[in-house]
């Protein structure tokens, strides 16, 4: 059986002190969890976050991350820098970074292939926009997405990626798909996986939903067969909504 996977996305949220005081609140609601937790916080938290969650079930987890492993791309970090501070997990080409950062389906390969490297897992974000949707293509969208990431992949490295699927206009606004159109695309993502992999690869992928899961939706979403957890915005920013989400995942 696939351990569940529930990742928090802080975005740009949060400084030193208020981290610390998060995942103190966050830590024992959620230590008797059977899925796995992961905070992905801002690069400056990065060090307040990974002494906090020291002793804890609770992994640590990025937003970006370069795919160099050093050299003149100011504002970037690079996979050693996240090593440094034990980060395990490192959020990839998120529809945020795709809207407003210019990121490209080549440049999330680049940048997962490099994490991956360099003994980072991932989390590679794909999905839809609203017109995309109205339009038809949240097919076509997903798969592209999927084989483009994962290209140049091999097998063995399928270990280290979790494919959350992020529909662009479920984010930040109160919309969600519904548990059965969730469960679908996600369905169409593992067959994305299934032709480029095989099987057993796909089965053993955990692919998650990101589009707007909270503490009122968390139970229908997860209890669906395809989805393998969630990855959190808003939710993940209050202890107890983030707790429920994680403890619903069983």
């Amino acid at each position: 059986m696939k351990r569940k996977i529930i990742a928090g996305n802080w975005k740009m949220n949060n400084n030193n002190a208020q981290t610390k005081e998060l995942i103190k609140q966050i830590a024992p609601l959620v230590k008797d969890a059977k899925c796995e937790v992961v905070v992905c916080v801002p690069f400056t938290d990065l060090d307040a976050a990974r002494r906090a969650v020291r002793g804890t079930n609770i992994k640590l987890g990025a937003q970006n991350v370069h795919w160099a492993p050093k050299g003149a791309f100011t504002g970037e970090i690079s996979a050693e820098m996240l090593l440094e501070q034990k980060v395990q997990y490192v959020i990839v080409g998120h529809s945020e970074r795709r809207q407003y950062f210019g990121e490209t389906d080549e440049s999330v390969n680049a940048r997962a292939k490099a994490a991956i490297a360099a003994g980072l897992k991932v989390i590679i974000c794909v999905g839809e926009t609203l017109e995309e949707r109205e339009a038809g293509k949240t097919t076509e969208v997903v798969v592209r997405q999927t084989n483009a990431a994962l290209k140049g992949f091999e097998k063995i490295d399928l270990k280290k990626v979790v494919i959350a699927y992020e529909p662009v206009w479920a984010i930040g606004t109160g919309r969600t798909a519904t548990s059965q159109d969730a469960n679908d695309t996600i369905a169409i993502i593992r067959k994305a996986v299934r032709k480029l992999y095989g099987k057993t690869a796909a089965n053993a992928m955990r692919i998650q939903y990101g589009g707007s899961m909270n503490a009122k939706n968390a139970a229908e979403l997860l209890a669906m067969p395809e989805i393998d957890g969630g990855l959190i915005g808003g939710a993940s920013l209050k202890a107890e909504d983030f707790a429920v989400i994680v403890n619903s995942a069983k």
